[in-house]
């Protein structure tokens, strides 16, 4: 009898659907493929200026609001953190120190979210105890938000 009887974990688990990757996230995988593709193809000598410019078109296909706010963006982070290059990652605008991404702006429209995503990745010196903060919802930016987005840059490069 008890071959029979089944749990109800494992009828609940065997009941979900594994449905894999969302289209967005597929076409994000494909841009960074693409993304690695070109790198492996470019001079050193052009390589910063190529990304930027890569950097500064994709950032010129999204759609309002979220063009604006990449924009403004851009600008503060270059005002903030010279060091930082501009690079696409996963089809994202996205900024890095020697070659390892620091902090990316993600669209609303990129994977369909009611929101644009400013976040930093694990190579960011944010750590403040023993929680902080990653990655921040944006509907729009104000000058307070751009000067709390330039002060978290300059130290998560510190």
């Amino acid at each position: 009898m008890k071959d029979t009887q089944k749990s109800a974990k494992s009828t609940a688990a065997t009941d979900k659907k594994f449905e894999g990757f969302t289209d967005e996230e597929r076409g994000a995988m494909k841009e960074r493929a693409q993304e690695l593709k070109a790198a492996a193809h470019r001079s050193p000598r052009g390589k910063k200026a190529d990304e930027e410019s890569a950097v500064l078109a994709k950032i010129a296909e999204m759609p309002e609001p979220d063009r604006a706010m990449a924009e403004r963006l851009h600008a503060v982070i270059k005002a903030s953190a010279p060091a930082l290059s501009p690079k696409l990652w996963y089809g994202m605008s996205a900024y890095a120190k020697d070659g390892k991404v620091v902090c990316f702006f993600q669209s609303a429209q990129k994977f369909n979210t009611r929101y644009a995503t400013f976040g930093f990745n694990d190579t960011a010196n944010l750590d403040e105890g023993a929680m902080w903060p990653t990655a921040f919802a944006l509907t729009a930016l104000t000058a307070a938000d751009e000067a709390r987005i330039g002060a978290l840059v300059k130290k998560a490069v510190s």
